[in-house]
């Protein structure tokens, strides 16, 4: 496996993530259909993530990106929103891996190591039709040395459509 780097994204590289987020919003697509959410635009893009600026800004939102070789691979975005209503330290908000890094666990790595880097009482809200990812975040979860407390509830609510993982990482985990 090659080096994986996981960096705070500066101001700067806010174009790379929103770059690799046109990337995400068209494999998340597949879950749109028959929905008006994911139409491209007139220009044939998706519509601009409208949080991403809030994660220069706001304390609390935390924008990663990860390289290998020096080239990016992925991201995540970490905030504290809590889908299920309890109280979070963090909130997995977005996480992506490009498709060329996937199945070779470089995306395991990535947010194994972002777990570690950051611990607390974690979410990990999974939209309902996503089960490629459900699958993804159990064994990310489960499989993470310092992962406790780990709860699986499942929430069909107007604010959240899906299962939530809820667990602590470290800390006397």
């Amino acid at each position: 496996m090659p080096d994986l780097d996981i960096t705070v994204a500066r101001a700067d590289e806010r174009q790379v993530i929103a770059n690799l987020f046109q990337l995400y919003a068209h494999d998340f697509s597949d879950f749109w259909a028959g929905l008006p959410d994911g139409d491209l635009q007139d220009d044939g893009r998706f519509e601009d993530y409208w949080a991403l600026d809030l994660y220069w800004r706001d304390e609390g939102r935390i924008p990663l990106l990860f390289r290998i070789a020096g080239h990016p691979v992925g991201f995540a975005l970490l905030n504290t929103t809590s889908h299920s209503g309890l109280s979070v330290d963090r909130n997995m908000a977005e996480f992506f891996i490009v498709r060329k890094h996937r199945r070779g666990g470089v995306g395991m790595d990535a947010v194994r190591a972002v777990f570690s880097r950051y611990p607390g009482v974690w979410e990990a809200a999974v939209a309902r039709k996503n089960l490629g990812a459900l699958a993804f975040w159990r064994r990310a979860v489960s499989g993470h040395p310092d992962v406790a407390e780990v709860d699986e509830t499942d929430h069909q609510t107007t604010e959240w459509n899906g299962p939530i993982l809820r667990f602590r990482v470290g800390s006397g985990a």
